[in-house]
């Protein structure tokens, strides 16, 4: 490759925000390069989204089998291996890793295996063991290098004993004890995994609540059935420090101003993720990031410098993978002529999804918030076991919660804690962008019996009109 070969676009990282914006740049006529390191696919596919998701699933069959015996059937568990889960979990994220080079591929994007670093304006200096190094030269270029695990000062992760959320994937075999360190999505995924696979799992919280950016209704119900189902929960409790023990850790923590022990084999240290922000050459170009290491964009994902872009988790938008999507959408179209209007993501229209049983899924304004910030509004719950679909499969546990504006009627946000929760959140989320009012969702004929009844009872008692309830 020379030096003066020229693109429309170039690409650092090929996650989800790197690979769409590839894509929808080959759509529109753009032509375009990706620079990356490893597989295509990013985390999410390679270490996140997909391979947890398929743990959850398997989790979920296993838990089920407690069910069947209740009809008397009998299982024999002895010849479980978690290592075959694990398998499964890497072969599902193989799959569509390679999907996703098949995209690129069918799209005719070239995607350069090397560590790329901002040069200049229009200018990536490519690392990948060759000399002399090389430069890929491009009117417009987009950083997506996404994000890691956050590093905290005395858990630093060994993937041994401390492990990361990657590392927790990579686990072959399932230890006897587990204490989770967070309780956002990522710890409370995990926590619902190990335990179901029969992991005694001790899930340590330093906010008032799991799941402390959700409803807390929401995440209380939550809670409740991982206590259920044997899951110790410490909330207003810090982790101060771990020592080794003959058998894993001891880790010490602060609750209620008292000092305590947990004893567990692994620790997951689950305190968040942090931008891959360093040694991309941002300063080389006059690109600054903030205290935490994320970069400033305008309405259109432009940084400070001309022609470069940030999109993903190295900017401060919720780090969710159909968020740095979207945003890859928005800064091609904007290169490509096609910006729209309004073009800075609505953060109200992003859904949040919590994938362990039961799932949590929400959008727009929390009860909490709406209360502090003294907005008025409306509030509608309707019980999971209010619709009979509910009972006929045995989840009856969770609840359907909207807020509208009082006067307006509009639709403010939504919470849905329960099976098929972060399926069902999206009818509300399309009345919501489409300007829709609960009376159009709670007058709209659903199918009976199935649990999208619950979300038209919601909407319905926001006018003070619910049948079953």
């Amino acid at each position: 490759m020379s030096n003066d070969i020229k693109y429309d676009l170039a690409i650092l990282g090929a996650g989800p925000g790197g690979y769409v914006a590839g894509i929808r740049a080959a759509q529109l006529g753009l032509s375009a390069c990706i620079i990356e390191k490893d597989t295509p696919g990013g985390v999410c596919l390679n270490w996140g989204c997909i391979p947890s998701k398929t743990l959850i699933h398997h989790a979920t069959e296993y838990a089920g089998l407690k069910d069947l015996e209740t009809l008397g059937v009998r299982i024999d568990r002895t010849g479980f291996r978690y290592s075959d889960v694990h398998a499964r979990s890497r072969a599902a994220a193989k799959t569509l890793a390679g999907g996703v080079v098949s995209l690129l591929r069918k799209n005719k994007i070239e995607v350069i295996k090397a560590t790329g670093s901002l040069a200049g304006p229009g200018e990536i200096l490519l690392q990948n063991g060759q000399s002399p190094a090389k430069k890929v030269m491009a009117k417009n270029i987009i950083v997506a290098t996404g994000s890691r695990p956050m590093a905290v000062k005395g858990f630093a992760f060994d993937e041994q004993t401390v492990l990361s959320s990657s590392g927790i994937l990579a686990l072959t075999e399932l230890p006897g004890s587990l204490v989770i360190l967070g309780a956002g999505a990522i710890g409370c995924e995990f926590a619902y995994v190990m335990n179901a696979f029969g992991v005694k799992v001790t899930l340590v919280e330093m906010g008032a609540h799991i799941l402390p950016a959700e409803d807390e209704e929401a995440a209380n119900i939550l809670a409740a059935s991982m206590r259920n189902h044997g899951i110790e929960i410490l909330v207003n409790a810090r982790a101060k420090s771990w020592r080794k023990s003959e058998d894993g850790a001891i880790v010490a923590i602060e609750t209620g101003g008292k000092a305590a022990e947990i004893r567990a084999n692994r620790i997951l240290a689950a305190f968040g993720r942090t931008p891959n922000t360093e040694g991309i050459g941002l300063e080389t170009v006059g690109i600054k990031t903030d205290a935490r290491g994320y970069i400033a964009t305008g309405d259109y994902c432009q940084t400070s410098c001309k022609g470069i872009f940030a999109i993903g988790d190295v900017i401060d938008t919720p780090a969710l993978a159909h968020v740095a999507s979207k945003e890859a959408e928005i800064v091609v179209d904007y290169i490509a002529g096609h910006a729209a209007a309004h073009a800075r993501i609505d953060l109200s229209l992003v859904p949040s999804a919590v994938y362990c049983e039961p799932q949590v899924a929400g959008f727009g304004l929390r009860e909490e918030a709406a209360t502090r910030d003294k907005i008025k509004f409306r509030k509608s719950v309707f019980p999971y076991r209010g619709a009979g679909k509910s009972i006929a499969i045995g989840k009856s546990e969770g609840m359907v919660k909207i807020l509208s504006d009082p006067d307006s009627g509009e639709l403010l946000g939504a919470q849905i804690v329960g099976y098929a929760a972060t399926e069902l959140i999206h009818e509300l989320l399309l009345a919501r962008s489409s300007e829709l009012l609960a009376e159009d969702v709670g007058g709209m004929i659903h199918a009976h019996p199935t649990l999208s009844e619950a979300v038209m009872e919601a909407a319905r008692g926001i006018f003070g009109k619910p049948i079953h309830i």
